[in-house]
């Protein structure tokens, strides 16, 4: 489930979930974090979960079985799963936003129609998971939710956005330069995607 293409891993659970159109991991993340109450948890995303638990669910999760997917173990703390989910978002072996639109997502980070398009036009699978995590995102950023997590949409882009896009340069200074265009880029989608198409897909 980790480390793998977002096609090796629809690949890896067709037989079990043949209908479904996302990730069993990113929903299941998903949904641990919203049930252990994250949306009301300080610094949820910002903070790390225990690395040991961590690893745990980690390990636990990975246990993927084609006839049975693990069940999620018992945790009470919603940086646990919150952490592992952008761990598996960042350890994809190819970026959640493929290599190809990196260049015009970084000149068009503030540019709402153009931001939109980009992500209307990647792969099918690409667009439902980064639509899945932006619709989560956006329920964060909610202002009744930010206002207790204290992370709003900057502070969520900021977090997110390093496990969506990946920089190739080798030169500190574009590096510098574009983690403040790819945050702003994921803040742009955060506020203004339609994320409808992908409200209760699974």
């Amino acid at each position: 489930m980790f480390g793998n293409t977002l096609e090796e891993i629809m690949a890896l659970q067709v037989d079990r979930f043949p209908n479904h159109k996302l990730p069993w991991i990113q929903t299941t993340l998903s949904d641990e974090v919203l049930k252990l109450g994250g949306t009301q948890t300080e610094g949820i995303f910002r903070v790390p979960g225990d690395i040991d638990e961590v690893n745990v669910l980690k390990l636990h999760l990975d246990q993927w079985n084609e006839k049975r997917p693990p069940d999620v173990p018992e945790c009470s703390d919603p940086h646990v799963p919150g952490s592992l989910l952008k761990l598996w978002y960042r350890e994809l072996y190819e970026p959640l936003i493929p290599s190809q639109f990196y260049a015009e997502c970084v000149e068009n980070h503030d540019n709402i129609e153009v931001a939109i398009d980009i992500v209307h036009r990647l792969p099918e699978i690409n667009k439902l998971v980064l639509a899945y995590l932006i619709r989560f995102l956006q329920l964060f950023a909610e202002a009744d939710n930010a206002v207790v997590t204290k992370m709003d949409a900057n502070n969520l882009a900021m977090v997110m956005a390093p496990n969506c896009l990946r920089c190739m340069s080798d030169d500190p200074r574009v590096i510098f330069e574009n983690t403040r265009k790819e945050m702003a880029f994921i803040r742009t989608l955060i506020q203004n995607l339609d994320t409808s198409f992908v409200v209760d897909l699974v």
